[in-house]
């Protein structure tokens, strides 16, 4: 991987530092599980082990860097409180242990912001301040507030203290799961690969560490390589959706990360599904990264011990929703079929038939008489169906082309 030029001087977060973030937070945050995945590692060829983030109080990682940061505030700093800016996991993080440490703390956040993400915060005990429409906006408004009232801003990522605390993650891997040698691992701003490759490249036997990010944001991966792709699109992985990565995060990437993949949404999706599948739990877009990766590229880890950090839980449950019906559709095992008819009677019933005949079940079923290319005596029937797999499907679709009727399968994109 092309990099920075990297400099002779000390990083600005060392080893020591996580290991005495580590001692700080330890009583304070949930020690999660690192798990291995024996149906995942025999479907990547790698040996996977699961780090589940997304377990925390607040359903991801951000914990660990935020009470890093308060912890190390003098009493005149926890007295006037600390602000952040952040829509997400930063925001519940810091507002959480700030509440528990009795230290006030100022969210702001865009105007467009879920209500459900502005509840969430308020009811850890923060003060929710709504401004602009982006989170640029939102950002500087932070900032202005900081000067305004002399109080404490963390940086969700380009701060040392929240990359110490991020680092924590590394080294509980790697007490439970001394055989990793790979570190897979999602990049948004930087703040947690910084920290686990802090303690990668300085452990007892140093571990390859890879970055991962959205291919619609490889913000980090264009500052690394001197690219210039484009950040933007709506991605599934929002947790990790930053076109500027911080400059501290930079610096520690292109000294400490090997090498920095891209992930598909599609990648995505199937990361999300087959976590929740297989291994019963909910992980948002940002957190399934690492996993995507892994199905995305897997000749690039296979044979490896691979640890893989879920950083969050926290997706929407519409959105879920709808990524497992995706899912299930790429599969085979939803489909939506379109079947050109006569329109007289028995149309219906004799297609109704075949469905019937091949075991198929009929979820829902749409005509169109109007809008449609074919003669006035011509209709073009949908039909939503449920099939076992792939197979059972295409033998339902060779079916219904033996008994005269032209069919087309609706893909999704």
């Amino acid at each position: 991987m092309a990099t920075l030029a990297k400099t002779a001087a000390p990083l600005p977060v060392s080893l020591g530092d996580v290991m005495a973030a580590h001692m700080r937070i330890r009583d304070a945050i949930v020690r999660t599980p690192t798990l291995i995945s024996r149906t995942l590692s025999e479907l990547t060829g790698a040996t996977v082990y699961l780090k589940f983030e997304n377990l925390q109080f607040t359903a991801a990682y951000k914990e660990r860097g935020a009470l890093n940061t308060l912890l190390q505030l003098d009493a005149e700093a926890r007295a006037k409180g600390v602000i952040a800016a952040s829509a997400g996991n930063h925001a519940q993080g810091l507002a959480y242990h700030a509440n528990r440490l009795g230290i006030a703390c100022t969210i702001v956040m865009p105007t467009n912001t879920p209500t459900v993400k502005v509840v969430q915060t308020e009811g850890h005990g923060a003060n929710v301040v709504l401004h602009g429409d982006t989170f640029d906006a939102a950002y500087a408004h932070a900032r202005l507030l900081e000067a305004e009232r002399g109080i404490t801003f963390v940086h969700p990522f380009d701060d040392v203290r929240v990359i110490a605390g991020q680092g924590t993650t590394a080294i509980e891997m790697l007490e439970d799961v001394p055989s990793i040698d790979t570190f897979l691992t999602p990049i948004g701003g930087g703040g947690l690969i910084s920290g686990m490759a802090t303690v990668a490249k300085n452990w007892r036997t140093p571990v390859e560490v890879i970055g991962v990010e959205a291919e619609l944001y490889p913000s980090m991966y264009n500052r690394i390589n001197g690219t210039q792709m484009p950040c933007e699109g709506d991605t599934l992985a929002e947790g990790i959706a930053v076109k500027e990565p911080g400059g501290v995060t930079a610096q520690m990437v292109s000294e400490l990360v090997d090498d920095i993949v891209l992930v598909s949404e599609r990648s995505l999706e199937e990361a999300v599904s087959l976590l929740l599948q297989i291994e019963k739990t909910v992980v948002e877009g940002a957190g399934s990264a690492g996993l995507a990766a892994l199905l995305q590229h897997p000749g690039r880890f296979e044979g490896r011990t691979v640890g893989v950090v879920l950083c969050g839980g926290n997706i929407d449950t519409r959105l879920l929703a709808n990524v497992l019906l995706r899912d299930l559709a790429r599969s085979g095992r939803l489909a939506r079929l379109r079947i050109r008819l006569q329109d007289q009677p028995g149309a219906l019933y004799n297609v109704a038939r075949i469905f019937d005949a091949q075991r198929v079940n009929i979820l829902e079923l749409s005509h169109q008489r109007i809008f449609t290319n074919l003669p006035a005596k011509g209709l073009s029937l949908d039909v939503e169906c449920e099939t076992r797999d792939r197979a059972h499907l295409e033998r339902l679709i060779s079916a219904i082309r033996d008994a005269g009727y032209q069919v087309s399968l609706v893909e999704l994109a």
